[in-house]
């Protein structure tokens, strides 16, 4: 299954189920998680995992 399909199911799902306020949350989700991943191997990562 392609990313694209399973941005385009949950988008599905918010429409038709009226949950648009999951949105924000899997947006500050998954832009927590490619932050983590992105300062991985840098001199950053110390400072980001001390803020969890």
């Amino acid at each position: 299954m392609s990313k694209l399909r399973i941005l385009g199911e949950f988008w599905r799902f918010l429409r038709v189920r009226k949950k648009f306020w999951l949105a924000p949350i899997v947006f500050v989700l998954v832009l927590l998680g490619l932050v983590i991943v992105v300062t991985e191997g840098s001199a950053l990562a110390p400072f980001i995992y001390a803020l969890f």
